[in-house]
């Protein structure tokens, strides 16, 4: 009992109102803008500079980050191209599969499908031990909150399938190249991924038998957001101009491909706008750009990005500021991101310990807090999936919750408390940890459960 009541402490807010000072605002920044501080790291950060730090951030490409790419070097999978990643653990698959149907699924062939199953799990194993591994230790620690944040904005369920087969290329030739970019840019990349028109259907949307899910999460929770207006009759015709966007077949690669033949070529008019009839994919192209540049759709990433480096509820005058830099900068994100933690509300000590953090958030910053060594990731997966937060395995479109509600409950304090017992005590498989006094930071700072 004394434990959970120790743990149901951990999510409450230090002073909210408390005189702020500059080693309060490094914490703060480490806590937001970071996967928490290492030992020191407060310390470095005021005698340094905060302000410094931070625009160092906003230009990951600037820091070197040479240990820990040396470190993901062991991971074979994250360099293979999408053919290669096909023919070595898609293509067994299927054949297997079809020799299972002629032999009618009899125990052998059911034995040779074992195998190739688990070998195949390595892709989103070695995925979640990168996003692991970068989180904890990469120096460009806000381009990993961006990963973050993007990968959850643009959620793909790696359980859907041959999504798991094409997740890798999204997170490493999709998102991380375009999340400091144009919006534009990045919603297009995404919308021409494998893995979003698999997850979302819209390879298989077609002139006559149109899928309209994509054409409604872009809508709803890519760009637009649910309230800005905009009706079935919208989701529709949006649907019929993004008819054709599909992908090619696993031989010949996975990737992008237009099928003219089943793209409806009729007119349509989306949000107001009219197209005229005879066009190809230069319609999606044109309606995506048009979505990507909407004052909605400035409001609602202004307040998405609030909301994450913020608070739950973020005030509205920063949302409508940060909206209007997208507007002016053409959605540059840099621009976008930068208004947000460089704004007088970021730095109001009222919202210091204001948000309560994923368990992604929570068991990474704990690693960091302890000056942990993680040499095998797997296992802090595993933990994760525990907490409630399994590495791509948020099912619906919407991703995980950026709310408190969501991780404030019995059970994820108790996993919480779990964790905290075991990494303490150094018995955390797969790490070590480098504090003595590691105990009294896993059990009594407020850090570990608020940012």
């Amino acid at each position: 009992m004394k434990l959970i009541a120790i743990a149901l402490s951990l999510f409450l807010a230090a002073s909210a109102g408390a005189q702020t000072n500059t080693r309060d605002r490094a914490a703060h920044v480490l806590n937001r803008l970071a996967f928490g501080a290492r030992p020191a790291d407060v310390e470095r950060l005021t005698d340094t500079g905060i302000d410094r730090w931070i625009e160092q951030q906003l230009r990951p490409e600037t820091i070197g980050d040479s240990a820990l790419e040396a470190r993901l070097a062991q991971y074979a999978t994250l360099t293979m191209d999408p053919e290669e990643i096909v023919e070595r653990y898609y293509e067994p698959i299927v054949e297997a599969r079809k020799n299972a149907k002629k032999n009618a699924q009899n125990s052998e062939t059911e034995s040779e499908m074992r195998p190739l199953r688990k070998e195949a799990q390595k892709l989103i194993a070695e995925l979640s031990a990168q996003r692991i591994l970068r989180a904890a230790d990469s120096e460009r620690q806000l381009n990993e909150v961006m990963a973050d944040f993007w990968l959850n904005h643009f959620n793909v369920f790696a359980g859907k399938s041959v999504d798991r087969f094409l997740l890798t290329s999204y997170e490493r030739d999709v998102i991380r190249p375009n999340m400091w970019g144009r919006f534009d840019d990045l919603l297009i990349a995404t919308a021409k991924s494998p893995a979003m028109l698999f997850y979302l259907d819209n390879a298989r949307s077609r002139k006559g038998g149109i899928n309209e899910n994509y054409a409604r999460e872009i809508m709803e929770l890519h760009t637009l957001g649910v309230d800005a207006g905009y009706t079935q009759k919208d989701v529709t015709e949006l649907a019929r101009v993004l008819t054709g966007w599909s992908i090619n077949r696993p031989k010949e690669g996975s990737g992008f491909v237009f099928r003219r033949m089943q793209h409806d070529r009729d007119a349509k008019v989306v949000l107001g706008t009219k197209i005229a009839a005879g066009g190809g994919m230069d319609e999606g192209e044109r309606m995506i750009r048009i979505l990507a540049s909407h004052p909605a759709t400035a409001r609602h990433i202004a307040y998405k990005l609030a909301q994450r480096f913020v608070a739950d509820e973020p005030p509205k005058a920063l949302v409508d500021r940060v909206a209007k830099r997208f507007l002016d900068t053409k959605g540059d994100l840099r621009e976008t991101v930068r208004a947000v933690v460089t704004s007088p509300e970021f730095n109001d000590p009222k919202y210091y310990a204001a948000k309560v953090k994923s368990p992604f958030e929570y068991a990474i910053s704990a690693v960091r807090a302890v000056n942990g060594k993680i040499n095998n990731p797997l296992p802090l997966a595993r933990e994760l999936q525990k907490m409630g937060q399994p590495l791509y395995f948020s099912q619906p479109p919407t991703g995980y919750a950026e709310e408190a509600e969501a991780w404030v409950n019995s059970g994820a304090i108790l996993n919480r408390i779990n964790f905290a017992i075991a990494l303490a005590g150094n018995k955390m498989p797969g790490i070590v940890v480098g504090m003595k006094n590691a105990s009294s930071l896993a059990l009594g700072s407020p850090e570990f459960q608020r940012q």
